[in-house]
């Protein structure tokens, strides 16, 4: 069996009046994107979940999963009418073979090796190195596979700059793959904090996988939950976030409070053209800057003063 993706071109005006109609006329699935993902014009979004968006992306794609024998000429005419649109949208085909989507998602995960003595495992796969410190990981639906730059920056600054004894905060923690791996490196007290629910369940069960009982995850139902988690929390020697750049400006007060003196912030989910600005905020409170980069994405740490 096998499907065919219509993806429409459109603006924030028409993007839901397009999905609505996609959905009248049999779409098995709709989904609203920013056009210009991966890209540097990327318009990043950032709201609390459950509530409505005021914002949609400027330049949007909706795309619709139809079965392959949908009529998608007449769709497209329905669709033109019903969203009341001045001509035929710009639009592209896209085919969805039947496949073996887990074996195919399994099969682009493979052992990371992020330093000489730190591995990233996931659960199918046995570890190259069995006496190096391995990260069993299960992603499930949450961020966090290893493959990410963002996550390897994290990754690699932890391996290089924990200490033994070291507090820790993970906020927006995904599959609790740097909490977990904060505490094989020696940290002492860890704590995984994320809005999201599959988040959580992952970062539980990959803690158990890795005999990291230890560590505490909170779900915190929204980021203002969080705020008020952090707020009352003692201050700790660490605190890692990759997340977003939006995101990491809006939180910078409350994830600078929870720093002790001396101690570290390190940022990530940071573009390069996006740096200064999240630089700049942060240096109200730590002396900033760049710890690294790749592909485009760079590492932020500083220490508080």
């Amino acid at each position: 069996m096998s499907w065919v993706t219509l993806i429409i071109k459109t603006d924030a005006a028409h993007a839901e009046l397009l999905s609505d109609a996609l959905f009248e006329q049999g779409a098995l699935s709709v989904d609203i994107h920013d056009a210009a993902a991966d890209t540097q014009d990327e318009q990043l979004l950032f709201g609390e979940p459950g509530e409505p968006s005021e914002v949609i992306w400027q330049n949007a794609e909706v795309s619709a999963l139809f079965n392959n024998d949908a009529n998608v000429d007449q769709i497209l005419r329905n669709i033109t009418r019903t969203a009341q649109l001045d001509s035929r949208p710009e639009c592209r085909l896209e085919s969805v073979e039947e496949q073996d989507w887990v074996r195919l998602t399994q099969s682009q995960f493979d052992p990371i090796q992020i330093s000489p003595r730190l591995w990233i495992v996931p659960t199918w796969h046995q570890s190259p190195d069995p006496a190096a410190i391995n990260l069993i990981l299960d992603p499930g639906l949450a961020f966090g596979t290893g493959s990410h730059p963002t996550t390897q920056l994290c990754l690699s600054w932890l391996d290089q700059n924990l200490q033994q004894g070291d507090r820790l905060i993970d906020y927006g923690c995904g599959s609790g793959i740097l909490a977990i791996a904060a505490l094989k490196l020696g940290a002492d007290h860890v704590i995984g904090i994320d809005i999201d629910p599959q988040a959580l369940k992952a970062s539980q069960e990959n803690a158990l996988s890795n005999h990291c009982d230890p560590v505490q995850f909170i779900f915190a139902t929204t980021h203002r939950v969080a705020e008020r988690e952090l707020a009352v929390h003692e201050q700790v020697d660490v605190v890692v976030a990759n997340i977003l750049a939006n995101p990491l400006i809006i939180l910078a007060p409350i994830l600078s409070q929870v720093v002790r003196k001396e101690g570290y912030i390190v940022l990530s989910g940071v573009l390069q053209e996006q740096a200064e600005e999240v630089r700049n905020v942060y240096q109200q409170w730590f002396d900033m800057g760049i710890a690294n980069e790749q592909a485009g994405w760079v590492l932020l740490t500083g220490i508080k003063r």
